[in-house]
């Protein structure tokens, strides 16, 4: 009996563990002016691009997404206006958006994010 009881007690404590566990990704993007449909590059005023990024593994829940820029090549004669921001977030992935407006000409972009759901 204490053998049962004792093997059910481990049984839900490791079920509560994996239960409550938060679940964390990472990856990376990249973007240039030789990619398909990118057009931070040329011309000026608002322009935007639309990068999908699936997950490597589905999220039990919807995360949520954390993303940081680590490479920006701008043309020196521009200012850097920039904002890159997740859109349409599901548990299976994201759309990335990098906009840019005024004169800001970006060559390239690139950088990390990173997903996790709550406990």
């Amino acid at each position: 009996m204490k053998k049962a009881f004792l093997s059910i007690v481990v049984l839900l404590f490791a079920y509560s563990l994996s239960y409550g566990q938060v679940q964390v990704q990472s990856g990376t993007f990249f973007y240039s002016k030789d990619s398909q449909n990118y057009t931070l590059h040329a011309n000026q005023g608002k322009r935007m691009v639309e990068y999908e990024i699936t997950f490597p593994k589905p999220f039990d829940k919807k995360p949520k997404v954390i993303l940081m820029p680590s490479l920006i090549d701008a043309e020196r004669a521009t200012q850097v206006r920039y904002n890159i921001k997740a859109s349409g977030v599901s548990r299976d992935g994201f759309v990335l958006l990098a906009e840019v407006w005024g004169d800001t000409q970006f060559n390239s972009i690139g950088g990390f994010w990173l997903a996790h759901t709550e406990e």
